[in-house]
Order: structure tokens, then sequence, then C-alpha cells
């Protein structure tokens, strides 16, 4: 079953809130979603708001509203027509029974926005992302690591490269325009390509702009508004109250690795094993599965000092450090000095090596080698 642990809360949030909030990138099955969690009651209506005849219907959106108020609606594309949440609080502060509505967005800037200020207390939010570890059996990992995790190139490996170009494209051309991102495809492709190269390492926003022609604040906002849009990821660095030199720039990571697999043109795992950019990839991936299965309430980190102390991955809690991880790909396992060091200096006791096949073992230093099906099924639970 797709997206299990997503529809166990979808179910939960619906019996509870007047208003389950949907959102992720196009074509990851929000709207799929929505559809198995609304089959589950009588009386439901779905309107996608790219229709231009579902648009009309919601004209005069508080009539109807009133007209179907025993009804779970579903919209679809919400951002695409903000003045409908002032609309809908008023709606439901008029009859606050549990499974109004569900609404669906493709970006986070325009549904948190409106949403957070026109119906907060009345909305629980959850973020579908693509595919996991814990939705394949472990013998795909390696498959969902190469193809990525949106469901119709993973379920379908002849459309693979046809989907990602045309999902590539679509976003470049339509859907970041429309949601807000103002800037040239041609030149937001160049970008893409750039972060795919990038991808794994702290991000300079001065190279990036002198390469791309513009100030350093104009990349900073349009990585700002990829991550808002689910695209990318980019992960900051663990500031403890220490005396020590660290590292402050972010690392950008694509959370698809089958977009950036795409745009750095690898299409099967032979390109991949021989590709230098193999072991961010690979990094990023499993950075991935960790954000999307990690407990409520968790963080994620990197660290790294000046003199060399770093750790892939911190997980973090209320101030406290659950867990801090190395991400490794290959049969070799080697710890070095500045992860030894990093683990040291803040005092961690649960330590990982997560490296893509089954094993599961402790090394004298303390560091628990183990699969990144294992970690996730096992151990990330319980941190």
């Amino acid at each position: 079953m797709l997206h299990r642990r997503q529809q166990e809360l979808g179910q939960k949030i619906v019996s509870i809130f007047p208003i389950l909030g949907i959102v992720g990138p196009r074509q990851v099955g929000k709207t799929t979603l929505a559809k198995t969690l609304a089959s589950q009651l009588s009386k439901t209506i779905y309107i996608d708001l790219e229709s231009p005849s579902d648009r009309d219907k919601l004209e005069n959106a508080e009539t109807y509203f009133a007209q179907f108020e025993d009804y779970l609606i579903l919209i679809d594309e919400v951002q695409l027509d903000p003045r409908l949440f002032p609309i809908i609080r008023s709606a439901v502060d008029k009859n606050r029974r549990p499974g109004r509505f569900i609404l669906l967005g493709s970006a986070a800037p325009d549904v948190i926005r409106h949403s957070s200020e026109s119906l907060a207390g009345r909305i629980a939010y959850i973020e579908l992302g693509g595919l996991n570890v814990a939705e394949v059996t472990s013998e795909k990992t390696l498959d969902l690591w190469v193809r990525g995790g949106f469901p119709d190139p993973f379920l379908n490996p002849d459309i693979d490269s046809i989907w990602k170009e045309n999902f590539i494209r679509t976003y470049l051309e339509r859907d970041l325009p429309m949601l807000g991102l103002n800037a040239n495809p041609i030149w937001a492709r160049r970008l893409w390509q750039m972060l795919a190269h990038l991808h794994g390492l702290t991000t300079n926003y001065s190279e990036l702009s002198k390469s791309l022609e513009v100030d350093a604040k104009t990349i900073k906002r349009q990585l700002d508004f990829l991550e808002s849009a689910f695209l990318i990821n980019q992960l900051q660095p663990y500031h403890a109250n220490s005396k020590k030199r660290l590292v402050k720039a972010s690392k950008v990571y694509f959370r698809d690795s089958g977009i950036v697999h795409h745009l750095l043109n690898i299409h099967n795992i032979n390109d991949l094993l021989g590709h230098i950019k193999m072991g961010s990839t690979w990094e990023g991936f499993v950075i991935e599965q960790i954000h999307q299965l990690k407990p409520s309430g968790s963080e994620l980190y990197f660290y790294r000092t000046h003199n060399g102390a770093e750790l892939d991955v911190l997980i973090a809690k209320n101030g406290e450090i659950k867990a801090g991880i190395e991400i490794k790909y290959g049969d070799q396992v080697k710890v070095s000095r500045g992860n030894t060091e990093a683990a040291n200096e803040l005092e961690i006791e649960n330590r990982f090596v997560i490296k893509q096949n089954p094993d599961d073992w402790v090394m004298a230093n303390g560091f628990r080698v183990v699969g990144v099906d294992n970690f996730i099924h096992e151990y990330l639970p319980k941190l």
C-alpha cells in the first residue's frame, strides 16, 4: 500500500479536525491519497482548481459550501485561489464537525502562508514525499535510490527518462512561475543543473551568483523557494554551544534522487556506480528517508568544524542530540578520526554508519554499522 503511514495519519486527522491539508510536490500521490481517504466516507465532492469548470463552481464559494455542508469537499491545487481560505474558515466556524475539507497543495509557500493566517486551530497537515524504503521491499531499495520515489517512474521503468524530463520542463516552464517563482526557464534550468553538481556540498552563494550572473540574495531567494516547493533540502549546520570554529553554510540536496540523477545524465545503476557524485546521491537518498520517517518533532542537521570533526547527520529533538550518523556506500567501512572526534565532542551515545547492505554490528569506537532498511525499521523509531 503506497503511503500507508500518511494514510493512517490522514484517517486520524479527518476524524478529529475539520480540515486536513496535504502538501508536497506534484505527481507524488496527494490526490490519490485524498481520494482514498474520501472513499471511506459516503458523501464526498472533488474540486480541481486547474479545471475551469470546477473553478466556476466556486465562483460563489460561500453558497457552494453551504449547499454541500454535509459533504467532505476535496479541493486540489488550493493555492491557485487564495480567496478561498477565509471562506473555508467561515464555513468551518459555522459547523466544526470533523472531516469537512481536504485541501491539497503542490507547494508550501502559498498554502502554508494563507492557511496559517486563516485556518489556525482548524487544520492539521500531512507532508507527502516520494516513495520511501518503508513502502518497498528491501530488494527494491537500490532501485528506489536509482530511479527516485515518484510513483509513476518507479513503478513504470519504461517511462522513467521521459517522465522525469517532462516533470522538470513542466516545473520550470509552468508550475514554478504559477507559484510565484519569477525566473526565465532557461536560467532556472541552469540553476538546477548547477545544484545537481553541488548536491551534498555546502552552498557557496557567491560562486553560484557569479556563474549565473545574479546577486547572492537572488540565489538565496531562489533556493528558499525551491525548498518550500519540496524540491530541494537545505540541511542546516548544527551550532553547539562550543568555542570551536564551525562551518555555518547549509548543504543542498535534491529531495528526489531520481531527479538529480536525471540532471546528471545517470539512467541506470551502471551509470551511477561509476559516477563521481555516487557517494553524494546515496547520502542525499538516505537523508531523505530519515527526513520522511523520523519521529515527530525531530530535526536534522549536519556537523562540521574547521578542524575536520564532522558527521553527515545529527538527529535532534528538544535541543538534545538523539543520534549521530555517517553515510557510506561500499563494502568497506571507514570511520574517520573526524567522525569519532565529532561524536565525542557532542557526547553522542547513538552512533551509526548507514550503508546499503543489511549489516548490523558495532565497531570498537561505538559506531553501529547498519543497513538503511534496518536503520529505518529498527533504530529510527526508537530515537
